[in-house]
Parts: structure tokens; sequence; C-alpha cells
């Protein structure tokens, strides 16, 4: 709007930001200068009700609140990490029982434990080297679901390493699922993609999988 006796010409709106930024990331201080301004270049005889400007008061104080917790769910979420990587360290060097089936040997000895998802009435164990041998094997029959079994190697010939152990298990000659824990000796730990994860030989594991440490 034009006044009567003002060359417009010498009349500029501020710039407060660029005219391409990005509005949902702005700060509050970015704020709070386009709402001054805002007031300050309104027209004088179209003023704002005063109830929009404390809308936007209050509006930027949702703001303030918000960062506040994000920052603050950040920084609880860094803490959680750090502390998770200095547990994780404690296991370096230390035996644990984990979801998979890559199996620890040590001195010819290792423990795995698997758990079938229903009845069997057989359940075939095998054991196989980086070469695909079999180096051992063990045939279990009615095996209850949902109950763990033990299947021991103990072989003094079988040099230090890791194994593949693999569960055939069937129900009236019907397959039935089975889940191995398996031992593992933890080499370091990582953090990667934000989980902390064990690792040992080839593998990678997250620590929550883990599901026993020593034994």
């Amino acid at each position: 709007m034009a006044l009567d006796g003002i060359n417009n010409d010498f009349i500029k709106e501020p710039k407060i930001v660029d005219k391409n930024y990005d509005n949902s990331k702005m700060s509050n201080e970015d704020f709070l200068k386009v709402l001054l301004a805002d007031l300050q270049w309104q027209d004088p005889l179209e003023a704002k009700d005063i109830s929009e400007f404390i809308n936007n008061s209050v509006k930027l104080r949702e703001m303030e609140i918000l960062n506040d917790f994000q920052k603050t769910i950040d920084m609880l979420k860094s803490v959680n990490e750090s502390n998770a990587l200095l547990y994780g360290s404690s296991l370096i060097g230390k035996k644990i029982f984990y979801e998979g089936n890559a199996t620890y040997v040590q001195n010819g000895k290792s423990t795995v434990q698997f758990k079938l998802e229903d009845n069997a009435d057989v359940v075939d164990v095998i054991v196989m080297n980086s070469m695909g041998q079999v180096v051992e094997s063990q045939t279990f029959k009615d095996v209850t679901g949902n109950q763990e079994m033990t299947f021991k190697i103990e072989n003094e010939n079988l040099p230090d390493g890791y194994y593949t152990v693999y569960i055939e298990a069937k129900k009236n000659g019907e397959k039935v699922k089975a889940t191995v824990y398996s031992q593992a000796l933890v080499e370091s730990i990582l953090r990667e993609d934000g989980k902390i994860k064990a690792v040992f030989g080839n593998n990678k594991v997250d620590i929550d999988a883990i599901v026993q440490i020593g034994g």
C-alpha cells in the first residue's frame, strides 16, 4: 500500500532469510526475526491482531521444546550406544552362545544347542568343515518341540576353528524348522548401522543375539 507523499522506491523490505530458505529447518532465532520483521513492516492502517502474535509466540515455544527434546533424545541415544560399545568390549576373548550355525571348536571340543518349532520323529545333526566335509554327526529320535537339545563335539583330531552345523528335522516326512545356538570366541566389537556387533571368524552378530556368555 502506497503512502501519500512517500516514494515507495525508497522503501525496501528487509531481507531476513534467502528466498530458497527451507522453512521446515527454520531455527528459533530465524523464526523470531521473521516474526518481528513482519510486525515492524506491517501496514499501520491494517495492523494485525495481537492474538496472532501470541499464537506465533506459542508456536515458537513449541519449537523450542521440540528442539530441546530432540537434543535430549540424541544425547541419550549417543550415551546408550557408547555404553553398549563399552559393554561389548568386555566380551572380547570370551566364549559366547549366539543364534547361528557357525560353531567354534577348540581342542577338539564345542557345544551346540538347538530347538525345534514342533515335535520331530528324527533329527540329524551334521557338522561340516570349511571344505564341506562331514566331520561329526548324530541322530536324535522323538524330539519334543520347543525344548532345548544339546549336541557336543568331542573330536581331538579337529583343528581349532569354525565349523558349520546343519539340523535336519522331520515329522511324518515333513521338515520341521530348527533354531541353532552355537559357540563363538569374540575377537572384536564394532558399531555398524547403529548396532553393536560381536566379530568372530568371518561372522558378525548383534550382541542382542547373544544368549549366553561363557560355557
